[in-house]
């Protein structure tokens, strides 16, 4: 399951899965008037084996399907192409189910009800991201322990290898070219997502959670929230 990187940003295939025909409808319109061909799909299985036939450069994953869960479809699909895009759908707002998301291998999510603008516009994001990844320069951030290669998008904590989605790997990017310095959450917002809109701020809070996780969960703090103001990155011996 494979596309060539030269369609991603114009005349990208994108899967659409969701089990309500009409919504599934309503976003393969706005995957058409946005300038990419929509591959519908109204459970699990069928997402499967049109992927398998489509080759997507992007997936738009409802989580709550009538035959697989969505979790399991993304696996699925992260198994075969680990560096697929993918924007899942969510009518559940706790945060415990988005971490979930993020940790089978969700690139982002938008929560029901959405406007469509809002779900184009990640899609976008997520397409650009994808395509310049092939172009992508040597660089690499270390700070203490912690090592982020950019153009094989690895990322080390004392020698362990720390597995990050696409806009985990963008974040922490951001803040790794910050070292010390406090982000605001509008900041974050425009570097990685190149937008600002209702929720934004609720969407950071999510990946940070999701970034510290997996960067800090068992050991010292690197991510710190400065309140009232943001977030900062420090390396471990700098103190809190």
């Amino acid at each position: 399951m494979t596309g060539s990187s030269g369609s991603r940003t114009g005349h990208a295939r994108v899967l659409i899965v969701d089990d309500e025909p009409a919504l599934n409808e309503v976003l393969s319109v706005a995957v058409t008037e946005a300038g990419w061909r929509p591959y519908p799909a109204l459970d699990g299985r069928s997402a499967l084996n049109t992927a398998r036939g489509c080759a997507p450069h992007a997936v738009v994953l409802d989580g709550m399907l009538p035959d697989l869960d969505g979790l399991q479809v993304l696996r699925r699909l992260r198994h075969e192409n680990p560096k697929l895009p993918v924007l899942m759908l969510t009518a559940r707002d706790a945060l415990e189910h988005r971490l979930d998301g993020l940790e089978a291998g969700a690139d982002d999510y938008v929560t029901k009800p959405f406007s469509l603008e809002e779900v184009v516009l990640r899609l976008r994001g997520l397409l650009r991201r994808a395509a310049s990844r092939d172009g992508t320069t040597d660089s690499v951030h270390v700070l203490g322990d912690l090592v982020m290669t950019g153009d094989t998008r690895e990322v080390r904590r004392a020698g362990v290898p720390v597995q990050l989605t696409a806009k985990e790997f963008d974040l922490l990017g951001l803040l790794l070219g910050h070292p010390r310095q406090v982000l605001s959450k509008a900041q974050i917002l425009d570097h990685v997502w190149s937008s600002s809109f209702d929720g934004g701020g609720n969407l950071v809070e999510v990946y940070i959670s999701s970034l510290r996780r997996k960067i800090d969960k068992g050991r010292a703090p690197m991510i710190h929230t400065v309140r009232g103001l943001g977030y900062a990155i420090r390396a471990a011996e700098d103190g809190r």
